[in-house]
């Protein structure tokens, strides 16, 4: 029977952490914790208060508000009552919560802080989803560096680890894998020190040029980064070999949900390498990305998304299910944009839909290479 990590915290919750040390698939509970809607019930970062424990948040009268994101609200439920019930994490208090929401900036940045039994902290960032909207931000974060929440990260890993003592880990699903990296990189020496551990979960890279002047190298011995097999986001402008790479138990861009992460025995099943074809396209991505400047990146984004908007669906799940209403939204879309835009548009397209079976994936490639041909026959359209 496959496992998640909610089997995992049943399997094995009623061992701590000096029976079993933390590792990785713990790494990804925490980080998943971080998406949880901890405002009014953990003291805020500004504040200088006591840590409340999460038996605290189990009997305040908005607990519920915890669940605000409705359509993970099952996972996430099952996700806080297994820490929560764990003897594992049952003791652990949280602190330092953040949550800034900047819609001019198109900035969402969102950690808290989490006091392990074994005298350890988690400093965990807050990811984005499945959304379109959400995926963008992620976008922007692997081109254009840094952005608000990069900045926000290192000043929030600087302030809270003025209160902590000892070693902590860092870490994020998604943008928040994104933000765990760039902080570690960019926060006070004497802090970078204490730093035990650094966790990207599926979370998107970064141009060659930042990872040398942030000084990466300093930190690359800390870093653990977790992809699964058919990973997009998290393989954007991904130099370091020594990511490794995760079974789920869903196809396609599904895998981005931790949820569907598969673990065995105590630790996550693993494999081998990236889907061949996968790889081929990531690789084919990064490279073409290089060749732009900030404008141009700047440029391809707004297209890459204003493409996938014109689909009219709100997530890249729903895109790639209704594949056909999405073709038609896009077609219209294309109409303004350059032929090499064009085509790295097309190429990223085919990414999104290359693991959902043979026969969709060739009626989706036939569809997409005609693509410029329909583009062309409606402007010659709207000129008669």
């Amino acid at each position: 029977m496959a496992e998640t990590i909610l089997d995992y915290l049943e399997r094995y919750g009623e061992l701590t952490l000096w029976d079993f040390p933390l590792n990785d698939v713990d790494g990804l509970i925490l980080c998943q914790l971080s998406y949880l809607k901890f405002d009014g019930l953990v003291p805020n970062v500004k504040e200088i208060a006591k840590s409340v424990t999460l038996r605290q948040i189990a009997e305040h009268t908005d607990y519920e508000n915890l669940y605000g994101d409705t359509r993970y609200e099952k996972d996430n439920r099952a996700l806080f009552e297994g820490v929560l019930n764990s003897r594992r994490f049952g003791n652990m208090k949280l602190n330092c919560y953040i949550n800034i929401i900047e819609k001019e900036w198109e900035t969402q940045f969102s950690a808290i802080t989490m006091l392990l039994e074994d005298g350890t902290a988690f400093v965990a960032f807050r990811g984005t989803d499945e959304t379109i909207v959400g995926w963008k931000e992620d976008f922007n974060m692997a081109f254009l560096s840094p952005v608000p929440g990069q900045t926000y990260s290192a000043k929030y890993l600087n302030v809270v680890t003025t209160r902590l003592h000892g070693s902590f880990y860092v870490g994020g699903h998604s943008k928040g894998g994104n933000l765990a990296i760039y902080s570690a990189m960019n926060c006070a020496p004497r802090v970078q020190e204490r730093i035990q551990r650094i966790y990207s979960m599926d979370g998107p890279g970064f141009r060659p040029e930042v990872l040398e002047e942030c000084g990466y190298s300093n930190i690359a011995d800390k870093v653990v980064k977790l992809v699964p097999v058919s990973s997009l986001v998290g393989m954007l402008f991904e130099w370091d070999t020594r990511y490794r790479v995760i079974q789920s138990k869903v196809p396609g861009l599904a895998q981005h949900n931790p949820y569907t992460w598969l673990v065995k025995d105590g630790h996550f099943q693993e494999k081998d390498e990236i889907r061949n074809s996968r790889m081929v396209l990531d690789v084919a991505i990064n490279e073409w990305l290089l060749k732009l400047d900030e404008t141009q990146i700047k440029e391809f984004v707004n297209a890459l998304f204003q493409v996938l908007e014109a689909s009219q669906a709100d997530d890249l799940i729903t895109f790639t299910s209704d594949w056909r209403k999405s073709m038609n939204g896009m077609i219209v879309a294309l109409k303004e944009t350059d032929e090499h835009t064009k085509e790295m548009v097309k190429t990223i397209v085919k990414a999104l839909f290359e693991s959902y079976g043979n026969h969709v994936k060739d009626e989706v490639n036939v569809g997409i290479n005609h693509v410029g041909t329909r583009v062309k026959s409606a402007k010659h359209i709207s000129k008669t």
